[in-house]
C-alpha cells in the first residue's frame, strides 16, 4: 500500500484518508488554487503503524479501567501513551516514503534538482478522522507543527502528530461519549511553508458593511502572523466583485515586518525606507486575489475568509474558511424569525433567559475550577456560577446553564457578547442534569429540556417598525458596542456601531493563563503587554477611524485565583470594594505603565483610536498620579491619547467636578458597580436580585447630574454598563444630552431605533414648545 496521499489525489471526499484538514486542501488544490504543494501521512498508515509495532494492545492496557474523572490519573495516563507513541519508531518501509515525498517538495524541475533536492520548511499537521465518527468527537486534538526542515525532523513531527491523539482532553472526551479509542485514525498533512514577502487577509465580503457586492483585500509586508495579532497597520483595498474594479486604496506607513530567517525563526526586521510609504502590492496582484476569492466563494458557496502570501511574485492561498457572521437581507428576515424546537420534550431545568438561542449537546458539570479542562468544544458547561478566569472554557462551550442569578451576573454579561445560549437562575441545575447526558438548552425560553431537538425556522408574526433592519438610521447619540473577546471583533463592526466604549482587559488576562502581578514576579512586563497589544490591537483594526476605549485592569482578589500566581493573591473579606482597580494599579504600578506600554505600542503602529479610562475611581489625585505614570513612557495624557474615568463609585459622582478639573477627555458609566454601591445591593446575590434596578431615583439622580457637569466642561459622557442595552434607559440618556451609549453587539440595532424615537420626539417637543411661546 502506499503510505502518502498527494493534494493532488484528494478531495472533499477523502476525509476517511486525510481528515477535514487535507481533504480541504485537496479540494482547494484539485480546483486550480495555487495551493502551497504538500501530501498526507494517511490516516491507513498510522493505523498500520499500530498493528506493525503493536503499540494498540498496549494502549488499550493503559486505558484499561482509566477513572477519567480522577484528573491526576487521566493525565499521567496520557502523558504515558504519549511517550510510548513518540518513542517507538516508525517502521523503516512507511519512514522511507516520508522521506522520499518530503524530499519531492523540495526539489525543481530540472534534473539536476530532481537529484540533488534541497530540505525545504514544512508545516505538519494533524487531522483526526474516523468512518461513522461525528466530527466533534476529534475537538481540541490538532497539533501544528510549523517550520520543520529536515527529513528526520519532518518524520518526528508525524510521530508529535499521532501521539496529540491521547492527550488527556482527547482520551476524556472519547471516553464520556463512549466512543471507542481503536475506531479513531488519525492523518498529519505535510506542506510547503511560503516565505512570505507579502501576505495578508482577504474578504469576500465587506465585513465592515457587510456589502456582499464589495471584497476587502489587507496587505503587509512578510508574514501575515503581524496583521493578525494587530502588529502592523496594513493595506487596505477595496474591490468590486462583480467587475474586480478597484474602488478604494488606503496605504499605510508600514515601519516594520516579520521574516523567516535561514534557521526557521521568525523574526522583525525594519523595512527599507523607500518601501514604508509604498503599496504593499501591484494592483495587478489585488485584481488576481479578487479574481481567486470570488471563485473561492463560488465554490463552497459561501463567503469566505483568506490567507493569502506571496512568494518571489507568485500568489498562494494559504488557507480558506466561511465566515460566519454575514447574514444575508432575505424576505422572512424583514417578516423575523424565531427559532423553535420541532418537538418538545421532558423538562429538566427552568431558570431565567440571559442570551437567547437553542442548543443540544453533551453536559460537562464543573463544581471545582479544576475540571476546567474537561470543557471541548460544544459541551454544555453546567455549573454553580462563573468566575472570570473561567472564560476560556466558556468560550468553548456551546451553551451555558447556572444556578448563578441575575441579569448582571458574570455568566449573564460574557454569554450575551459571545452570542452563547444562557440561562441562568436555576434551582440545582448541577444536581438535576447528569454528566455526559445530551441535552437542549432552549435559552430563549429559559427551559433545559431531555434529549436532542431537530430546530426548524419558522416566520414570526411581523411587526412593524418606524425603521427597518436593512436601513441606515443616524443619530446624533452615538451608539457603541461593549468589546471584550477580540475573536468577535469584526462581527461587533459589522453591527455598524460608531466605535467601542468599553474594553475590558480581563478576558483577555485569563486567556494568557497567568495573573498581572506574576508577569511583574517574573520580570515579564513585556510579555504582558504583548499579549494586551494582540488583543486590543485587533479590536482597534477593525474599528478603524472610530473610538476604542479601553478600561484599565480591575482584577478582584477573588475571581482569578486559577491563573498562575492567582494563589498569591490576598484574602478579603469582601473583595468587591476591595484592592482593585486603579487603587491597585497606583499600589503596583509596573502593571498600570504594561497596560499604558501596550496602547502606546499601538499608537506607534498606526492604531491611534484607542482610549484609555480607569476604574473604580475615588479621589481627582488618582487621575494626577495615573496621567504621571503615562507620561513617564512617552505617552502623554488628552494629547497623545483620549483619557477618561469611569464612572462607578458614588463618590466619583459628587467630584465630578473635581475630575474634570484635573483634566479628562471622556467619562464612562459603569452602571453595574454604581447601582450597587448606590443601593448598597449585592448583584450576584440571587435572593435580593430582584430589587437591582438602574432605573431607581437615585441612580437616574447620579447620571443626570455627572452629565450636566460633564457639559459644562465639555467632557464627552458615555455610558457602558448593561443598563446601555435596556431602552428605557436610553430613553432617559438621551433626554439628559448624552454623547454615546455602548451597548451588547445584539442589541446595537434595537437601541439605535430607541434613541431615534427618542431624539425624533425632542425634536418634536422643542418645536411646539417654540410655537407656543410665539402664539
Amino acid at each position: 500500500m502506499s503510505y502518502i496521499a498527494w493534494f493532488k489525489d484528494l478531495s472533499k471526499d477523502s476525509i476517511a484518508v486525510a481528515g477535514g484538514k487535507g481533504a480541504n486542501l485537496g479540494e482547494m488544490f484539485n480546483i486550480g488554487l495555487p495551493i502551497p504543494p504538500g501530501f498526507c501521512v494517511t490516516a491507513q498508515t498510522y493505523k498500520e503503524y499500530l498493528e506493525k509495532t503493536e503499540l494498540k494492545e498496549k494502549i488499550m492496557v493503559f486505558l484499561k479501567d482509566l477513572d477519567v474523572e480522577n484528573n491526576e490519573q487521566l493525565q499521567t495516563t496520557a502523558k504515558k501513551i504519549q511517550e510510548l507513541i513518540i518513542s517507538t519508531p516508525i517502521p523503516e518501509e512507511i519512514t522511507e516514503e516520508i522521506k522520499d515525498s518530503y524530499e519531492l517538495l523540495g526539489a525543481g524541475k530540472n534534473a539536476h534538482e530532481l537529484v540533488e533536492a534541497k530540505e525545504v520548511f514544512v508545516a505538519v499537521r494533524s487531522s483526526a478522522t474516523a468512518e461513522d465518527l461525528p466530527e466533534a468527537s476529534f475537538a481540541g486534538q490538532q497539533a501544528t507543527y510549523l517550520n520543520v526542515k529536515g527529513k528526520d525532523k519532518v518524520v518526528s513531527a508525524v510521530l508529535a502528530c499521532w501521539a496529540s491523539l491521547f492527550t488527556a482532553r482527547a482520551i476524556y472526551y472519547r471516553e464520556k461519549n463512549h466512543f471507542k479509542h481503536s475506531d479513531v485514525l488519525i492523518s498529519a498533512i505535510v506542506q510547503k511553508m511560503v516565505n512570505s514577502d507579502q501576505s495578508g487577509i482577504m474578504f469576500t465580503i465587506n465585513p465592515s458593511t457587510n456589502n456582499d457586492k464589495e471584497l476587502v483585500i489587507e496587505a503587509a509586508y512578510g508574514l501575515g502572523e503581524m496583521i493578525v495579532g494587530g502588529e502592523v497597520n496594513p493595506d487596505l483595498y477595496i474591490i468590486d466583485k462583480t467587475n474586480r474594479k478597484i474602488k478604494k486604496i488606503e496605504v499605510r506607513k508600514q515601519e516594520v515586518g516579520m521574516f523567516r530567517d535561514e534557521n526557521g525563526e521568525n523574526i522583525k526586521r525594519k523595512i527599507e525606507d523607500s518601501l514604508q510609504s509604498r503599496q504593499v502590492i501591484p494592483e495587478t496582484n489585488i485584481q488576481e486575489l479578487a479574481r481567486l476569492g470570488r471563485k473561492i466563494e463560488e465554490h463552497y458557496g459561501k463567503p469566505q475568509d483568506i490567507e493569502w502570501a506571496i512568494e518571489k511574485d507568485q500568489i498562494f492561498i494559504v488557507q480558506a474558511r466561511a465566515i460566519t457572521t454575514f447574514k444575508a437581507k432575505t424576505s422572512e428576515d424583514k417578516a423575523g424569525i424565531t427559532e423553535v424546537a420541532e418537538e418538545e420534550g421532558k423538562i429538566l431545568v427552568k431558570g431565567e433567559t440571559a442570551s437567547a438561542g437553542i442548543y443540544s449537546g453533551v453536559v460537562k458539570i464543573i463544581k471545582d475550577p479544576s475540571e476546567l479542562n474537561k470543557i471541548e468544544k460544544g459541551d454544555v458547561l453546567v455549573t454553580i456560577m462563573t468566575t472570570p478566569d473561567m472564560v476560556p472554557a466558556m468560550q468553548r462551550a456551546g451553551a451555558i446553564v447556572t444556578d448563578e442569578g441575575g441579569m448582571t451576573c458574570h455568566a449573564a454579561i460574557v454569554s450575551r457578547e459571545m452570542g452563547i445560549p444562557c440561562i441562568v437562575g436555576t434551582e440545582n441545575a448541577t444536581e438535576v442534569l447528569k454528566e455526559g447526558e445530551i441535552i437542549t438548552v432552549h435559552a430563549t425560553r429559559g427551559i433545559v429540556y431531555e434529549g436532542k431537538f431537530e430546530v426548524k425556522k419558522e416566520l414570526a408574526q411581523a411587526v412593524t417598525e418606524e425603521v427597518s433592519a436593512g436601513e441606515e438610521i443616524i443619530t446624533a447619540t452615538e451608539v457603541k458596542v461593549i468589546m471584550d473577546l477580540p475573536d468577535l471583533a469584526e462581527k461587533a463592526a459589522a453591527t455598524g456601531a460608531d466605535g467601542v466604549g468599553l474594553v475590558r482587559l480581563e478576558i483577555m488576562i485569563a486567556n494568557g493563563g497567568i495573573h498581572p502581578a506574576e508577569y511583574v514576579r517574573q520580570g515579564r512586563e513585556q510579555d504582558y503587554v504583548n499579549l494586551l497589544k494582540s488583543g486590543i490591537g485587533k479590536i482597534a483594526k477593525a474599528f478603524r477611524g472610530k473610538p476604542v476605549w479601553v478600561r484599565c485592569s480591575d482584577m478582584r482578589s477573588d475571581e482569578y485565583r486559577n491563573l498562575e500566581g492567582g494563589d498569591k493573591e490576598p484574602k478579603e473579606t469582601d473583595p468587591m470594594i476591595g484592592w482593585h482597580a486603579i487603587r491597585r494599579l497606583l499600589d503596583e504600578p509596573k502593571i498600570l505603565k504594561a497596560e499604558f506600554q501596550a496602547i502606546k505600542e499601538l499608537h506607534d503602529q498606526g492604531l491611534k483610536n484607542v482610549g484609555v479610562m480607569l476604574p473604580f475611581v475615588i479621589r481627582a489625585d488618582e487621575v494626577a498620579k495615573a496621567k504621571e505614570i503615562m507620561r513617564e513612557i512617552g505617552l502623554k495624557p488628552n494629547k497623545d491619547v483620549d483619557f477618561g474615568v469611569m464612572i462607578e463609585t458614588p463618590a466619583s459622582c459628587w467630584i465630578i467636578e473635581d475630575l474634570c478639573m484635573e483634566g479628562i477627555d471622556f467619562v464612562s458609566f459603569g452602571t453595574n458597580d454604581l447601582t450597587q454601591l448606590t443601593l448598597g445591593i449585592d448583584r450576584n446575590n440571587g435572593r435580593i436580585a430582584k430589587l437591582f434596578d438602574e432605573m431607581h431615583p437615585g441612580v437616574l439622580g447620579e447620571l443626570a447630574k455627572v452629565i450636566k457637569v460633564c457639559k459644562k466642561y465639555n467632557v464627552t459622557t458615555s455610558i457602558c454598563g448593561q443598563a446601555g442595552s435596556r431602552p428605557e434607559m436610553a430613553e432617559f440618556l438621551v433626554h439628559q444630552g448624552i454623547d454615546s451609549i455602548s451597548a451588547n453587539a445584539d442589541a446595537v440595532h434595537e437601541i439605535r431605533k430607541v434613541v431615534a424615537r427618542t431624539e425624533k420626539k425632542l425634536m418634536l417637543d422643542a418645536e411646539r414648545e417654540e410655537l407656543e411661546e410665539k402664539s
